[in-house]
């Protein structure tokens, strides 16, 4: 390790936050992890119970380590947690916890930059590499009625398993992944009655088909035109998927590519199409509001669930730490740079993990951290 007076912060300790250390440890430059929990992969151990990675076990290790075999193909929640352990022992990394950035500045002399930290603390860095999460804080619409509803409304993040639901009726909101797998999880685990909200028809995707993983898919397209990837998505889809209209799940309009570069991840499929066509899982229309105790639909249905799950998405919530740099964020709060690029007024500032490919996060964040720590390597090179 070269001695450097002003090591690289790194800024949260799950899987991108790590393979950024790793990558730039492997290189000689000092990285430190600041966690603001009190251990690594804080978001992961929050998940629900059932989650499982939907991209290979192959495809999702981090630089420098391999996800064991016996985790199987698609890794569970708490081998995952026990893989960002083993991946922060085996690299030896300096990791920092129970510690929280709360802001970013340029350094007075516009040579790197300052961290302000919980209990006064100031960390002076080199650069800085900014990975706290795609789920960093749980998003719940400001629905009218919300905050006077009688009912008992709670965010994805706060749902662990089934039991506690067992013989009730419960309206899942949103039909991404994680809510589409929550429905199929309280299907399959007693509750009385399942309804799933949908806005916008989602794509649904095979997780594998003849052994063949949408992942490998994922990335063989993403350089393709978007229209042509469009075209094949949808007779994939027609090959592949029933329709669902007779059950309240129409095909999208919208292409599937479309859809991805705007944010929209197709659902891959954990059980959700047997559900539905099982009548396990009954679509219906969007939540628009609530009164009392009951449930306003988009189509003036009145229904007063036992438990309203929404699974509405997460904010980035990075306002308060860069926000005030200017042309760090874009409108909707997110990076305009990830990986080796950092932006043209903050130069030595790096985000990673705050996308959601196609081609898999993991994936994605496995790669970012060895473009970030080339770039940084050369920085300092050119510096010295």
């Amino acid at each position: 390790m070269t001695t450097q007076p002003r090591p690289v912060y790194v800024i949260g300790a799950g899987p991108g936050g790590l393979a950024a250390a790793a990558a730039l440890r492997a290189r000689g430059v000092r990285a430190v992890v600041v966690e603001k929990s009190d251990a690594v992969g804080a978001s992961w151990r929050r998940h629900y119970d059932r989650l499982h990675l939907h991209t290979t076990r192959r495809l999702s290790a981090l630089p420098g380590l391999a996800m064991p075999r016996r985790f199987g193909r698609w890794v569970a929640r708490d081998n995952v947690v026990r893989y960002l352990e083993k991946y922060a022992e085996f690299h030896e990394l300096e990791l920092v916890t129970g510690v929280e950035v709360t802001r970013i500045e340029q350094a007075p002399d516009g040579d790197g930059w300052i961290l302000h930290a919980s209990g006064g603390r100031e960390l002076t860095a080199g650069a800085v590499v900014v990975a706290t999460g795609f789920n960093h804080t749980p998003a719940l619409p400001d629905w009218p009625g919300r905050d006077t509803y009688g009912g008992r409304l709670l965010h994805a993040a706060d749902y662990c398993e089934p039991a506690p639901y067992a013989g009730q009726d419960v309206l899942v909101v949103g039909v991404g992944n994680t809510g589409a797998e929550i429905a199929v999880d309280l299907a399959e685990g007693g509750a009385a009655r399942v309804r799933l909200a949908v806005r916008t028809a989602p794509h649904i995707v095979r997780r594998s088909t003849a052994g063949w993983p949408a992942q490998r898919t994922g990335i063989l397209v993403r350089r393709l035109p978007v229209p042509l990837v469009d075209r094949l998505g949808a007779l994939v889809a027609r090959a592949s998927v029933p329709d669902l209209s007779a059950y309240g799940l129409p095909r999208p309009s919208s292409g599937l590519y479309s859809g991805v570069r705007q944010g929209a991840i197709p659902v891959q499929d954990v059980g959700l199409i047997d559900a539905v066509r099982r009548g396990q899982v009954e679509p219906v229309a969007a939540v628009e509001s609530f009164e009392g105790g009951e449930v306003v639909l988009a189509d003036g249905t009145r229904i007063a669930p036992d438990a309203v799950i929404a699974a509405t998405g997460y904010r980035r919530a990075l306002e308060g730490l860069v926000g005030h740099l200017d042309g760090v964020l874009d409108e909707r709060g997110r990076p305009r740079t990830h990986g080796a690029r950092t932006p043209a007024q903050a130069p030595g500032l790096y985000f990673t993990g705050f996308s959601n490919p196609i081609s898999g996060m993991f994936r994605e964040m496995a790669l970012d951290a060895e473009k970030i720590a080339k770039a940084v390597a050369r920085s300092l090179r050119t510096r010295s």
